[in-house]
């Protein structure tokens, strides 16, 4: 399997200003892979088979995106690192049950994830359902939970409001319900676009907007900005996937490639082309970018990430 350390390589050159940021983004993957490990229920505990199933769900590697726009966003916000623990945990766990279930017979009907059986493949599928639900709940409990110092109460509420907005039917699970709805018909591209922005960006729009919620008050400039940002390469990133099921290949990505084609989803490359999904994708990216001068130097790293999602093969 692909390490997560090799996902996170970026295509471009390295600068010495890039490997510094590079060292502090594989720290926070480190950090939340330390997180998520404390916060799952052990393997040893009743009921011990839900259990593993839970890890087996979550601690498989993976890029780690959302935990990583919640600490790089509260990075350039000026936000302590151990106030942006719980959120980043609570979005990675809603994406890891959204895999599972995504991932099920009567969903996506995939046998692998991240270069190893899928959750449903390893276990059964009772168990994988069951799995993804308690993964959603605990989401929700570390935020609820949450007693470290400097976290406020009311940034936590609305942190538990950001990301239950984006995982349900105006989010997430909506954009799922139109994706499974689409499945041999054509899409006019603004469809297909509205689709994505709920079913893969609205947690990455999430995950920027729990970091600024735990921040200082922002002027309305700088809130505008991340939103944009955030909304920008959540697009972005699911067109490069789309991009990768045509030119991937299944070892390195972890997946199987060719199965939007094979089940005929509506994609990127199928209804622009493959040049003109490329050239969305860097235009989403430029514009993303271009967006996080109000913030300063210290939105760097957040550049940084938005480069990653168009430029990664993985």
């Amino acid at each position: 399997m692909t390490s997560i350390t090799t996902n996170l390589k970026l295509a471009e050159p390295h600068t010495p200003g890039n490997d510094l940021i590079d060292a502090r983004v594989r720290g926070y993957q480190a950090r939340i892979e330390s997180v998520l490990e404390a916060a799952l229920p052990s393997a040893t505990q009743v009921p011990q088979r839900l259990h593993a199933a839970q890890r087996y769900a979550v601690l498989g590697g993976g890029k780690r995106l959302r935990p990583l726009l919640v600490y790089c966003t509260g990075e350039a916000l000026g936000v302590s690192v151990d106030v942006l623990d719980a959120p980043a945990a609570a979005v990675e766990l809603i994406h890891a049950y959204s895999l599972v279930h995504d991932d099920l017979p009567a969903m996506d009907d995939d046998d692998l994830r991240r270069g190893r059986p899928t959750t449903h493949r390893a276990f059964d599928e009772a168990t994988a359902i069951l799995a993804g639900d308690a993964l959603q709940v605990l989401a929700f409990s570390l935020l609820a939970d949450d007693r470290t110092a400097g976290a406020v109460p009311a940034a936590r509420l609305q942190c538990i409001r950001i990301l239950a907005e984006a995982s349900g039917t105006g989010g997430m699970a909506g954009g799922q319900a139109l994706d499974l709805g689409a499945v041999g018909r054509s899409l006019r591209l603004e469809e297909l676009e509205a689709m994505h922005r709920l079913k893969t960006g609205a947690l990455i729009r999430a995950s920027v907007s729990m970091a600024a919620a735990c921040s200082a008050p922002l002027t309305e400039a700088q809130r505008t900005a991340l939103d944009v940002y955030s909304q920008d390469i959540g697009l972005a990133f699911q067109i490069q996937d789309d991009i990768l099921d045509v030119e991937g290949n299944t070892e390195v990505l972890g997946k199987t490639t060719g199965a939007d084609a094979a089940r005929c989803k509506p994609t990127y490359p199928s209804i622009m082309g493959l040049a003109a999904a490329k050239a969305r994708a860097q235009e989403l990216k430029q514009r993303a970018c271009g967006q996080l001068r109000t913030l300063g130097s210290r939105a760097e790293v957040l550049a940084w990430l938005a480069r990653y999602v168009v430029d990664r093969r993985v």
